[in-house]
């Protein structure tokens, strides 16, 4: 018996010992949701086809539904964790303020209390990048859009997305957040390659500027790269790196470059995954200083995203392939990274 009260002793001091420091944990979350447009015909982009008299006949029904599946996807996302959305979203094809207030005002995200980031870039088509931010986790400080400058063969001006930096205090730890959608592989990758290899130069100019203000800062970048991990653009000109390293320098980490080598993709065309959707970050969030650090990376492709038949099963559940509605989601799945920070309890409370 006495043996017996002994063992319950040691086991119930132990876990009272684990729960000595609990976690506060915040999840970051990228997601290309596909043209979302509304239903109106702005004169100045290109958008006619995505109105209810264009080519994809894009109505209200089509456009509330939209709405209710990224909604429902973005509150699902962490249904792994205690935390009940992101705290942060990154979101690309997203044609206005319009489209992102229907969003966060969505019963499935109504509680959160997001506010938007978002400012007009000038895509042809009128597809921009923004942020939503959890106004009692995150306070923003300064915004700035980068305008990416790059010309086609001919010499004129080729209008793309703008970089969307926005620095701000998470929980009080300075913070810079980059949301990015590079420039497409229209017209074959190795033809389209300096328009991304453009951008990323760009973004490590972003990053090492403000690293150099703000020392103590963290940064994370986020987007549809339109390049996979791998590729010349981030291991050449961003530098990144795809497992920790110990060196003085600061360097740029990115976690998917892992998930990318298992097979692993966020989009797939013609049989192959590519795995464009991305979070890196400074190397600074890989310490263990009572701050936030990264805890870990994926791509959220649940069954409900997937198509489920045919030729394209297993490929993300899109609203148009090839001019034919098929009520889904995006052609692409998100991408997410958790970020934690460990919460001293006071034993004399």
């Amino acid at each position: 018996m006495k043996l017996l009260i002994v063992l319950i002793c040691i086991s119930v001091c132990s876990i009272i010992h684990s729960q000595e420091n609990n976690y506060n944990i915040e999840s970051i979350v990228f997601y290309n949701v596909e043209n979302l447009y509304d239903t109106l015909n702005d004169t100045l982009t290109f958008d006619d086809d995505r109105t209810p008299d264009g080519k994809y006949q894009w109505n209200l029904d089509k456009y509330t539904l939209k709405i209710a599946q990224i909604a429902k996807t973005l509150k699902a996302l962490n249904n792994d964790t205690y935390i009940a959305t992101p705290t942060i979203i990154g979101l690309a094809e997203i044609e206005n303020i319009k489209v992102l207030t229907d969003l966060k005002n969505h019963e499935d995200l109504l509680a959160s209390n997001y506010g938007i980031i978002h400012e007009d870039s000038p895509d042809e088509r009128g597809i921009d990048v923004a942020l939503l931010y959890k106004k009692d986790s995150f306070i923003p400080n300064t915004i700035h859009s980068r305008r990416l400058i790059i010309y086609n063969e001919k010499g004129f001006r080729d209008y793309t997305r703008d970089q969307l930096v926005v620095d701000g205090y998470l929980h009080g730890t300075y913070f810079c957040f980059i949301v990015n959608h590079w420039p497409s592989r229209s017209g074959g990758a190795q033809r389209s390659k300096p328009f991304r290899e453009a951008a990323a130069r760009l973004n490590k100019q972003i990053i090492d500027s403000v690293s150099r203000k703000h020392p103590e800062i963290k940064i994370i970048s986020m987007g549809d790269f339109n390049d996979n991990p791998t590729d010349n653009s981030f291991k050449n000109i961003l530098r990144t790196k795809g497992n920790k390293v110990i060196q003085d320098e600061p360097y740029l980490y990115n976690p998917m470059e892992k998930i990318y080598k298992k097979g692993i993709g966020s989009l797939a065309y013609q049989d192959k995954w590519s795995l464009f959707d991305q979070i890196y970050f400074t190397s600074n969030l890989l310490e263990d200083n009572n701050g936030y650090r990264f805890w870990k990376a994926g791509v959220y492709a649940p069954n409900y995203l997937k198509t489920k038949t045919g030729k394209y099963k297993g490929y993300p559940l899109r609203s148009y392939a090839s001019g034919v509605y098929y009520a889904g989601y995006s052609d692409h799945f998100p991408v997410y990274i958790y970020l934690v920070r460990k919460l001293t309890i006071n034993k004399s409370e």
